[in-house]
């Protein structure tokens, strides 16, 4: 027992100071100025069965205060629920920037869904606009009105080709409090910020409820052609852009967040299980070796203080308290900036075991042929 006390422990001297800083929540925008010429700039909104969550977002990108030329294109990708209508029925309720609302049909072998409108905005975008940069965002994500601005102005000051913030998701049920801050700093445990955004990083994420990529950048990268196949794309993304030689900032948000609701553990679970082995590549080695590392980083502390405890083992109890602790520590800056009580860092290793179980649901419906499902479309391994 005390050797698996020891060996969390050292994990959790070793992730705070040698995994990029991951914890820490203070990365946002580049410094930014004002250019002297604003660049062009098509908004891109893939959407599928988003009439739910449309009157909260599409009028946030219509109301868009950007200086230069923009413009909204929705690809309503297959929805069954009137997406494509209301959207027009909300862009002549609320005006602002023009919006236009195609449909491409269904997705030519290979595509997924998404990439495949992304692929028919972006070809009615060139056609309109010509625009300089692509704003690839979500149909669940709100802006705030100087949210574009803010977006070209850092690109256009620091030189980016992409320009992605991770957009602050709703946390207002029992379950989004206790998964979704969790799924911000676990993702930044496995794509650290500060390595994505360091000069000759081999480091490539973006977030893909808000990229704005270099149109030029994009060409030069083959996207989203060379990605056309990915589930997680928006991680594929960033590494096309990367492997072209383009540069990659990523980020947290403050003024631009996600509207969708997850009032149950079932839609938080779909959301993490239908890409989770796709992460790891369909490889059942990196499957064991991801559950075995969760099981020994957060399970093992909490579970050596108890046995400990129980035994009467001062030693690995304080060992894996010890631990446990550092753990709670890492995790308060992401529930601080969340908005949510301290009280919360101690449940972080149930939270940790409900994400390796979704791991494990994640591959066992990849071999059920169910795997990387979502809203009516299931994609097989590429």
């Amino acid at each position: 027992m005390e050797w698996i006390g020891a060996g969390s422990l050292l994990a959790w001297v070793w992730l705070p100071l040698g995994q990029g800083f991951f914890w820490r929540t203070d990365v946002r925008l580049p410094e930014r100025r004002d250019p002297q010429r604003w660049p062009s700039v098509a908004v891109v909104v893939p959407a599928r069965d988003e009439a739910a969550v449309l009157p909260d977002s599409l009028p946030s990108l219509l109301g868009q205060k950007y200086p230069g030329r923009a413009e909204v294109f929705l690809v309503d990708d297959g929805s069954t629920d009137g997406t494509g209508a209301l959207a027009r029925e909300l862009a002549a309720a609320r005006g602002g920037l023009p919006l236009t609302v195609s449909s491409p049909g269904e997705p030519e072998p290979g595509w997924t869904g998404k990439l495949w409108a992304v692929r028919q905005g972006i070809a009615l975008a060139r056609e309109r606009v010509a625009p300089e940069y692509l704003l690839l965002t979500d149909a669940d994500i709100a802006h705030e009105p100087d949210s574009l601005r803010e977006l070209v102005a850092a690109a256009r000051s620091a030189d980016l080709d992409v320009v992605s913030q991770m957009a602050r998701l709703r946390v207002v049920t029992f379950w989004e409090r206790l998964i979704v801050p969790a799924f911000v700093y676990f993702f930044g445990q496995l794509y650290p910020f500060r390595w994505v955004n360091r000069p000759g990083t081999r480091t490539a994420a973006a977030a893909g409820g808000c990229v704005l990529l270099r149109r030029e950048a994009a060409e030069r990268a083959g996207i989203p052609e060379a990605i056309r196949h990915a589930v997680i794309d928006d991680v594929a993304l960033a590494c096309a852009v990367q492997r072209s030689g383009g540069t990659v900032w990523l980020g947290l948000a403050d003024r631009v967040e996600s509207v969708r609701p997850y009032p149950r553990l079932a839609g938080l679970w779909r959301m993490v299980s239908r890409s989770a082995y796709a992460q790891l590549l369909h490889r059942p080695l990196l499957l064991l070796g991801t559950v075995l590392g969760l099981a020994l980083v957060y399970l093992a502390p909490p579970g050596t203080l108890v046995a400990g405890l129980a035994d009467g083992d001062t030693t690995a109890a304080a060992l894996g308290g010890a631990a446990w602790a550092v753990m709670c520590g890492t995790y308060l800056p992401m529930l601080r900036y969340y908005g949510q009580r301290p009280w919360w860092a101690p449940l972080l290793p149930f939270t940790a075991l409900l994400y390796l179980l979704m791991t494990v649901d994640s591959a066992v419906q990849h071999y059920r042929g169910r795997g990387a499902a979502w809203k009516g479309r299931t994609y097989p391994a590429p």
